[in-house]
Order: structure tokens, then sequence, then C-alpha cells
């Protein structure tokens, strides 16, 4: 089986040559029939399985026949980083094709998405609340769309963005195509599948359990430890690209600093950088420039970098199905992965429901040359609120001074300075 049994548009099998792509994924073989006959398909695949291209290439291929220079196609997106790979993905499928693809996203300034949205485009990612934005002032229309995508369902969901979606979906018209992906299915985002989709077909791989080919581990350690027991790992283990996950963006950023200072090639990706801080890290982290990445679960949405060999969980995330997201970065393209998670004891349940998930106990292990003896530092009390410390030196009383500054009683002038010439 190879692409060419789709019969794309030349210039779009074009763009599936220049991605190197030879044989579909699971989710490719069954979901693009479907979309090319213009059916509503509703996908549950994880990540990492070419969801972007399951709907993307269709979508390229419809848009080659009809007008052009408006909006035919949305695509929301619960992140601008996902936005953007999905952005690079069509840009890539479609160079030859002459469709214009353009981002949407808040966090930068709008101006610059108003002029590109003047000159004109026919495919438009955006994230739910800056796209509010632009159709509450009047800068876009998506009276004439013609194909709805939601990518990454659940994790919007998670987000919060389902109230903006239905917002969305007002303005669009009745008549369209719908498409909607989501690794796992929870009931709000079944609930929204009936109210979107029109007689769906469902294209369902692999949403149980990560892929066959990554390898788990879990090594129990106190929380005060777990930054030294990360550099021993990264100084003993083999790896290419490194991605880490941590809980807080103040977490991520201080981790990324450690690793640095301790010489490894290391970044940060967290909610509080700059757009172009965040795609610099990216970049960093995709050509190699950075070996090792840290980031929090919402910021790492979007990473599609095929060569992870690790994933590393600093923190156990908080649900399986978000296990799952995360572990979904690695054993890519039939290459083997390595999944590794720091645990305490406050993490029990989290983990005996990802075993649940994975159908299997994950293997404890513990590095020999390691000291988990050491004891957490021990921290300083604070002193009573408002109350100084103690010196040996006498403070000194304060001197007096006169309005002009001068040592004396306050307001009074100098003798000779009292009587006038």
């Amino acid at each position: 089986m190879d692409f060419k049994q789709f019969k794309f548009h030349s210039k779009i099998e074009a763009g599936v040559i220049a991605a190197g792509f030879q044989q579909p994924t699971p989710i490719q073989a069954q979901a693009i029939p479907q979309i090319m006959q213009q059916r509503d398909v509703m996908g549950l695949a994880q990540t990492g399985t070419g969801k972007t291209a399951a709907f993307g290439l269709p979508i390229l291929h419809r848009l080659m026949t009809g007008e052009r220079g408006f909006v035919r196609a949305l695509i929301i997106a619960p992140t601008r980083e996902l936005a953007e790979q999905i952005n690079e993905s069509l840009q890539l499928l479609g160079k030859q094709s002459g469709l214009r693809c353009l981002t949407l996203y808040g966090g930068v300034n709008i101006k610059p998405q108003i002029t590109a949205l003047r000159r004109g485009a026919e495919i438009v990612v955006a994230c739910p609340g800056r796209l509010l934005d632009h159709l509450s002032q009047g800068t876009i229309s998506l009276k004439r769309l013609e194909v709805l995508v939601l990518d990454e369902a659940d994790r919007m969901f998670d987000m919060g963005f389902l109230p903006e979606i239905r917002r969305v979906i007002k303005h669009l018209p009745v008549e369209r195509q719908n498409l909607l992906f989501s690794a796992t299915m929870p009931q709000e985002v079944r609930h929204l599948t009936r109210e979107i989709l029109r007689d769906p077909t469902t294209v369902q791989v692999d949403t149980v359990a990560p892929a066959q080919t990554v390898s788990h581990a879990l090594y129990p350690v106190s929380q005060h430890l777990k930054t030294d027991l990360l550099l021993k790992l990264l100084r003993q283990t083999d790896t290419e690209s490194v991605l880490v996950f941590t809980r807080t963006k103040h977490r991520a950023k201080r981790l990324g600093e450690k690793l640095d200072k301790a010489g490894f090639r290391a970044a940060s990706l967290q909610g509080n950088l700059s757009q172009p801080k965040r795609q610099a890290a990216l970049k960093g982290f995709r050509s190699g420039t950075f070996q090792v990445l840290v980031a929090t679960d919402i910021a790492a949405r979007g990473i599609d970098v095929s060569q992870v060999s690790h994933v590393i969980n600093f923190d156990i995330p908080d649900c399986a199905d978000t296990y799952i997201h995360r572990i979904g970065r690695t054993g890519r393209a039939a290459r083997s992965g390595d999944a590794f998670t720091m645990i305490t004891d406050d993490d029990r349940s989290v983990v005996r429901a990802i075993e649940r998930v994975l159908g299997a106990p994950i293997d404890r292990r513990r590095l020999e040359d390691f000291d988990y003896a050491v004891s957490a530092p021990v921290q300083a009390k604070p002193g009573p609120r408002g109350a100084r410390p103690k010196t040996s030196a006498p403070r000194a009383k304060p001197v007096s001074r006169n309005r002009g500054g001068r040592p004396g009683g306050y307001g009074k002038r100098p003798a000779a300075q009292a009587a006038r010439p």
C-alpha cells in the first residue's frame, strides 16, 4: 500500500514525495478515503500516528478545485505550538499547490494576523480564543467555510475550550464537512461529536495504550532527589533527544537552567516564554541544537520530533490519558523509545491507573551508584514578622537636621543667617 492509491492531485502528490512519505500509517489508510468522500469523520488515535496528514492531505486535494482567496478550511487546535506544527505540515505538503495557510493564536500582536487575513487565505489554523477575537472584530469571515477540523478535542476539553468552540460553530455555515480527532473520548467530547458530526464514520487506531515500540520504567525516589537522579540518568544513558516533562512552568524553567549549567544542551518550553523564544526552543530541539527539552504538558502539544529517544516524566502525570499523550512523543515511526517516570510514595494511585491501561506492571528500577538516603535540606525557619536581626553594635542615634539639610534643630536657622544684611 502506498499513497498513489488515493489519487491525489499531482501537486499534492508532489508534496507527499517531498515530505518523504512512503506508506500511509493506519490512521491515514483508514481516514483519508472517508474524508475524500466528504464524509464526517471521528478519528481516535494517539499522538504521533500521522493525524495531521490524515486530514491535511484530503483537504489540500479538495481545495485544489474551486475558488480561492477566502477561508475554506478551518482547523482548531488547543495550543499555539500544535497550530504551528499543523501549519508547517500543510505548508510542506501543499508547497506546490499555491494554497495559502496561516495561523491565528494569542500571545502575539493581532495586527499582522489581520494583515495576513486581508491578503486572503484558504486554510486557517487557529486557537479558539484568538479566533473569537477576530470574529468579534469582523476581521475574518467563515461564511463560505467547507471543512471544519477539531484536532485533539480531548485536550481542548481539558483546557476548558469547549464553550468557546460552541461559540465559534455559531459563525459557521450549516452545510460543511466536520472532522474530529482525539486520543481519548471523555463524555464531554462525546456530547460534542453528537452536536457537530452528521452520520460520522469512526476510525480508531491504538487509543488504549502507547506504541508497542516504547519500553517503560519507574524510578522510585524522594522529591528532593529528583534533579540529582535526572542528572545521573542522563549521564549514564545513551540518548539522542530527550523530552522531560514537569508539572509546572516554574519547575520547567528552573530545571532547564540547572541542566544547562550541568553541561547539557538544554532548553525549557513553558507558557511564560514569548512566542519567538518558544519557537526558538522548538526549532533548536528539532534541529539537535538542544539535546534535552524540559516542558509542561500544555506547552509540549505540537512537538513533532521523530528522533525523540527518551521521554522522562520528572513529575508523573495526573492521569493515565496524559501519560499516553506524553509517551506518544517517543517510539515513533517504528523506532524504539524509552519512557522513564520518577515516582514518589504519593504517586501510587496514578501508577496503578497507568498499569491498568498498559495491562501489565511497570518495571521498578534503582541506580546502584546513586545515594537514595540523602536527607532533604533543612529549611531555615523565618523569624517573627517584622523582627529585626540582632547586631552587636549599638544603633546610632539619628542626627536632627534643619530644612536645609544642615545639623541643627528642625526649622531653626543658624544664628549667622538670622539677621538680614
